[in-house]
């Protein structure tokens, strides 16, 4: 029980929820035996799980691992980029300055990562899951080969691959607002 409990806790506080920050109240709460051992396996140890994005912002490691795809931004200027092998679109993007906002953070709960895939490598991504296209749903100016960039990961099969943002996107949080990558 107390085992399941410390992993429970533990993955929990890796995945940086501000309600279980250090001062609040349900984890001051957690016997001291418990919050011990949670924050000896979750906070320093030398080597841990990247956050989101972090493995996007790190050079291939040789170029056997080397994906370069072009983004196409909203006035028709290509960007090509060099990613890698498992980065996520959006999170690549965010690396060169590129504006494709991602409000929600790759957690599928918006559609402001929205691109258009290259109608040559639509059907080597993978079918999208029944939260993206929700998402999808929300987005403007839908076509068929709507995607959301966050759930792009570059694999060799896609080197070249072209992803053009749409006109506009649409962040409920703030109408009016300039993304900035995060």
């Amino acid at each position: 029980m107390a085992a399941s409990m410390i992993n429970l806790c533990r993955r929990c506080l890796q995945t940086s929820f501000p309600f279980l920050s250090a001062t609040h109240p349900v984890r001051r709460k957690l016997p001291q035996y418990l919050r011990r051992k949670i924050e000896t396996k979750t906070f320093h140890t030398q080597s841990g799980p990247l956050r989101n994005g972090e493995f996007e912002m790190q050079d291939p490691k040789s170029e056997d691992e080397v994906v370069n795809i072009t983004f196409i931004d909203k006035q028709g200027k290509r960007i090509p980029v060099r990613g890698k092998i498992g980065d996520n679109a959006m999170y690549l993007a965010h690396r060169y300055n590129i504006e494709l906002e991602g409000a929600c953070e790759a957690s599928l709960a918006c559609s402001t990562c929205h691109v258009y895939v290259n109608e040559d490598y639509f059907d080597q991504l993978p079918e999208p899951k029944e939260e993206e296209e929700d998402m999808l749903d929300m987005a403007p100016f839908l076509k068929p080969n709507s995607r959301l960039g966050c759930q792009i990961i570059l694999n060799k099969d896609l080197e070249g691959l072209e992803l053009t943002l749409p006109p506009i996107t649409r962040n409920f949080y703030v109408d009016g607002h300039v993304p900035q990558p995060h």
